[in-house]
């Protein structure tokens, strides 16, 4: 083993831990390495490491031998238990002042935890929340890298990216379907549509690789697109964000659904055996094609629009739990490069953060409130035509639901306390009196006076 001292060292070797030491030894740092099968490390720098200025090792103990004080440790390996385990390992190598990085995908309330108990030991600990995958990796970080906050502040975010990655690839999913099952178009004229897309708002990394997916032909010349399963499978990250939600009570629906659709898709031996019994009653589309696709695009921008001020909600609710002082601007700087849900589209948003850092959402920006509006005729539109139809729209669907809700002054939700307070006296507060004032009604004259504890969510 070379006596040479690493600046950092980086332990797990899978595709985005490779990447990421490449990275940074081309930036002049000297990277020690280590991976739990040790025959990687190996394979490594015999690979795509030959020839670099990489140091190998084969233990934890000739890992932590040459590395730098205060020691900085990036551990790239599956979030849960397998973060814990290492670290486990890592205490008797690591002194007061050393920093870990936990460069996964894991759960906040873990990297909570986790800089806690660190913090008692005098090991500062820091859970990074990386996205861009293995290209970004490799050429990155974005030149939009931020501090977000303490303990799991950075997986929070990390975890809302992701939750809105899964909104915004189910979005055009279902604006792919509309456009191949009620205009009946081939894919190829379809990739021309995404091509022709990417030129304006919904310019971004996820149109612009639609279209690179829906032009790719399998061996036998036909779009590899009709080939693949319609099964989709996820990592969990879009789960957590949609159960943080409920537990903040905040209605971040679009991402919900966006997760639900995934789960649905995988039961494609109960979906064969339904559309049989409740056959698609197919019908030939009448109007405009060509406004069709312009109300698609509208409706898929709108219901961006709508995911994206769904997430923010989500992060500002967060920030009030936590306490954590999150910059909304810079967030949205951050995710404008480098990362999976880059876009134009995301520069609105810091412009909207900047002129109000106090926006209590996005909707309330003038910018977004315009295209909202100018987009909401073809929006509904579209839906209207996806129920004629029979095509699945849950994401466009919820989107426009919320929108409704949300500048709805009245809800029907004064029945749904009655009916609450009718069965559980479980109270209701009046239009007529102050707020946090309750009132308990004695419907059926036998109920009595006695009232069901409540909560809030």
């Amino acid at each position: 083993m070379t006596q040479m001292q690493a600046d950092i060292g980086l332990i797990g070797l899978a595709v985005m831990g490779q990447n990421l030491v490449l990275n940074m030894n081309d930036h002049g740092y000297a990277v020690v390495v280590f991976n739990r099968t040790v025959s990687k490390v190996d394979d490594f720098l015999e690979g795509p490491a030959k020839g670099t200025k990489v140091i190998p090792s084969h233990s934890l103990a000739e890992f932590f031998k040459v590395l730098k004080r205060p020691r900085k440790v990036m551990m790239m390996v599956k979030a849960g238990q397998a973060v814990d385990d290492l670290i486990e390992e890592c205490l008797p190598f690591l002194e007061k002042g050393d920093i870990v990085i936990d460069g996964g995908n894991s759960h906040y309330p873990d990297s909570e935890r986790r800089m806690k108990s660190l913090a008692e030991k005098g090991i500062l600990f820091m859970g990074a929340g990386i996205s861009g995958g293995e290209e970004g990796a490799r050429n990155g970080p974005s030149p939009c890298c931020e501090w977000i906050g303490e303990g799991g502040a950075g997986h929070y975010v990390k975890m809302v990216h992701n939750g809105i990655e899964y909104g915004d690839m189910q979005l055009i999913c279902e604006a792919y379907q509309l456009l191949r099952e009620v205009l009946g178009l081939s894919v190829d004229e379809i990739k021309e549509i995404f091509l022709s897309w990417n030129k304006g708002v919904l310019s971004s990394y996820l149109i612009e690789i639609t279209s690179g997916v829906l032009s790719h032909k399998d061996t036998d010349g036909t779009p590899l697109v009709d080939k693949i399963l319609d099964v989709a499978g996820q990592k969990g990250t879009g789960k957590w964000t949609a159960i943080s939600a409920l537990d903040l009570g905040q209605p971040v629906t679009l991402i919900g659904e966006a997760v639900f659709a995934r789960c649905l898709s995988s039961l494609k031996e109960e979906r064969i055996k339904a559309s049989k019994l409740f056959p698609r009653h197919k019908i030939p589309f009448t109007g405009d094609k060509k406004q069709f696709i312009e109300d698609v695009r509208q409706a898929l921008y709108a219901s961006k629009i709508i995911s994206y001020a769904q997430g923010f909600m989500l992060m500002k609710a967060a920030a009030d739990d936590f306490k954590w002082h999150l910059n909304y601007g810079s967030i949205a700087l951050i995710w404008r490069e480098g990362c999976i849900i880059r876009s134009q589209f995301l520069n609105n948003i810091k412009t909207a953060y900047d002129k109000t850092s106090t926006l209590q959402n996005l909707l309330f920006d003038d910018y977004f409130r315009g295209e909202i509006l100018s987009a909401e005729i073809g929006w509904r539109r579209v839906i209207a035509k996806a129920v004629e139809h029979g095509v699945p729209m849950p994401c466009f669907s919820t989107a426009l639901a919320f929108f409704d809700g949300y500048r709805s002054e009245r809800l029907p939700a004064n029945l749904l306390q009655g009916l609450r307070d009718f069965f559980g006296a479980h109270t209701y507060e009046r239009i007529d009196s102050p707020r946090g004032k309750f009132f308990h009604t004695n419907w059926t004259g036998t109920g009595g006076n006695t009232t069901a504890g409540s909560y809030s969510i």
